[in-house]
């Protein structure tokens, strides 16, 4: 790729720490936080990518009146539309006090089980770590429940306080959201054939190139 790449894991998951209370705007807030060290030695151009959850998190950055010159946007697996039953299990998520497993191994199973990484890791990759967390001998997924409660997004509120270039993607198998649903949102869409919701991990140089068009 020839520039730098940075890749800040969101508050309440990786490994970074909880927020009190979770918005699109306190998340990209954080990340902002996060790349304070860089920003004062800017790359010739930002591109901000992001996957399902940090696809609006790219949004509301790009959207903040100050802070990171943010030069185009791309929103991988965005999901457009939801239901309230859909909304409602999400609170529900929220709410559930935070699920402690005895080994490493049976916590990896369900991490990835949940990210819809199945067959995408094995449970002993290292890659896995960041998604876990370790305390007085026993684990749980590192994601903060409580990150489920952000809650539905204003994707077209979104879209019109950014005034910089936004491509819209998802994997053609991407059960998550539809062409259509994202058509409509008057941006530009591309559907990588092939592939799914983590279409970033099954295939991440067709991801790179849609980032790589604006640079």
């Amino acid at each position: 790729m020839g520039r730098p790449v940075v890749a800040p894991d969101l508050a309440g998951h990786g490994f970074s720490p909880p927020l009190p209370r979770y918005s699109f705007t306190g998340l990209a807030d954080r990340v902002a936080e996060g790349l304070a060290p860089v920003a004062d030695v800017p790359p010739e151009r930002l591109v901000v990518l992001g996957h399902s959850l940090g696809g609006l998190v790219a949004l509301a950055l790009a959207a903040r009146t100050a802070g990171l010159p943010v030069d185009a946007v791309v929103g991988l697996g965005i999901k457009a539309v939801w239901t309230p039953a859909e909304l409602a299990r999400a609170g529900e998520l929220a709410e559930r006090p935070v699920t402690w497993f005895a080994g490493r191994d049976e916590a990896a199973r369900r991490y990835l089980r949940v990210s819809g990484l199945t067959g995408l890791f094995a449970p002993d990759d290292p890659v896995v770590d960041a998604g876990l967390r370790r305390e007085d001998g026993r684990w749980r997924l590192a994601m903060d429940p409580a990150a489920f409660a952000v809650g539905e997004p204003d994707l077209c509120a979104l879209l019109a306080a950014v005034d910089v270039p936004v491509v819209l993607a998802r994997g053609e198998h991407d059960p998550m959201v539809t062409d259509a649903q994202l058509k409509e949102l008057g941006v530009p869409v591309v559907t990588l054939p092939g592939l799914g919701h983590n279409a970033h991990v099954e295939d991440p140089s067709a991801v790179l190139a849609l980032a790589d068009a604006y640079h």
